[in-house]
C-alpha cells in the first residue's frame, strides 16, 4: 500500500493490484482512522467516508493531479512502485 501524498492530516495511497474491487482507477484517503477511495476520473467518492471538508480536500488535489495519479495506477495495478505526488498547500 504506497503512500503517494500528505496534506492536511489526510494521507492518500493507492493498493497493488486493485484493479478488480471498484473496476476503476481510484485512490484511498485515510483521515483520523476514517477511510474513503475517490475515482481518479471524476473525483466521486466510492467507498467509505470523512469528513466533507477533507473530502472536498481529495477531490480538489486529485483534479490538479490526475494526469499523474492515473500514471501512479497503471503502476500500481501491475505491481511496480508508484510516484510521490506533491501535496494539496
Amino acid at each position: 500500500m504506497p503512500t503517494i501524498s500528505m496534506f492536511y492530516g489526510i494521507i492518500v495511497y493507492m493498493y497493488f493490484f486493485d484493479n478488480e474491487r471498484h473496476k476503476l482507477p481510484h485512490i484511498h484517503a485515510k483521515y483520523q482512522g476514517q477511510t474513503a477511495a475517490f475515482s481518479i476520473i471524476d473525483g466521486v467518492l466510492l467507498t467509505g467516508e470523512i469528513p466533507i471538508s477533507k473530502a472536498k480536500l481529495v477531490q480538489a488535489w486529485i483534479e490538479i493531479h490526475r494526469e499523474e495519479l492515473l500514471a501512479d495506477w497503471e503502476l500500481a495495478v501491475i505491481g511496480e512502485p508508484t510516484f510521490r505526488i506533491d501535496p494539496l498547500k
